[in-house]
């Protein structure tokens, strides 16, 4: 199947490190630990460790893709939010006439994803 086939799946393309690597990397071991209980997160977690752990252990795996779908979608809304506050207006008024003052220069977003 290609991403055509599936355009509405967000973990499409995505392998279980990609996803595990990301969440990580964005809320940690032990923040990942208190959303889901498994010593893998707790006792001297590491990456490869969790990896053999979410394999094995199915329920595992789907919650942890179900807080990254979950974050995806938190994470889009937020930077939707954050374009509509900072988007420029065309015009402005100045303060010492009542004329409309084209804006010059530009105002670029710097969009870091955390996942």
């Amino acid at each position: 199947m290609t991403l055509q086939e599936q355009p509405r799946n967000p973990l499409h393309g995505l392998t279980l490190e990609r996803i595990l690597t990301d969440l990580v990397h964005h809320y940690g071991f032990k923040e990942l630990y208190k959303r889901i209980p498994v010593r893998c997160f707790y006792l001297d977690p590491t990456i490869s460790s969790s990896l053999k752990f979410l394999r094995k252990t199915p329920w595992a795996r789907q919650q942890l893709e179900e807080i990254y779908v979950k974050t995806l979608e938190a994470q889009r809304r937020a930077d939707q939010r954050m374009q509509n506050r900072t988007a420029p207006s065309a015009v402005r008024q100045t303060a010492t006439s009542a004329e409309k003052v084209p804006l010059t220069g530009t105002l670029t977003l710097s969009k870091s994803r955390k996942i």
